[in-house]
């Protein structure tokens, strides 16, 4: 079976004498990441759990804004709020989409095609995760 990247990121320590967190290098791009360690602090910058609301969030986006625009649909503005909660049954996400310019079917086809986007599918689906020491 050939194997399809779709994506590499790699984390490494923040310079030295900088706050807790780490550096997530994707895609050329710098991000700072980390956990609050104590109340009230901000941490380095968004926690891990925020990076896969994130992934989703922005997959959800760029997926629907595509749709779109390859029916030329009038998209006036999009806003995606992405809420993680826990439980003792699971982890569950609430994914809210307001878009305005649309109406209601265009609106209802988009909501089929969020339930299909490619970080949606691998979130439900969950991803085999192999780690290696070197």
């Amino acid at each position: 079976m050939d194997l399809l990247t779709v994506g590499i990121v790699k984390v490494t320590a923040p310079p030295k004498g900088t706050s807790h967190g780490v550096l997530v290098h994707a895609g050329g791009h710098l991000i700072p990441a980390g956990e609050r360690w104590s109340p009230g602090e901000s941490g380095a910058g968004p926690a891990p759990y925020d990076l896969v609301l994130a992934g989703l969030g922005a997959c959800t986006f760029i997926t629907l804004q595509m749709h779109a625009a390859r029916r030329r649909w009038p998209i006036d503005t999009m806003q995606i709020v992405l809420r993680m909660t826990g439980s003792d049954k699971g982890l569950q996400i609430e994914r809210t989409v307001s878009i305005e310019g649309l109406d209601g079917r265009q609106k209802a086809q988009l909501a089929i095609i969020a339930e299909q986007t490619p970080v949606t599918l691998t979130l439900r689906s969950g991803a085999a995760i192999k780690t290696v020491f070197t």
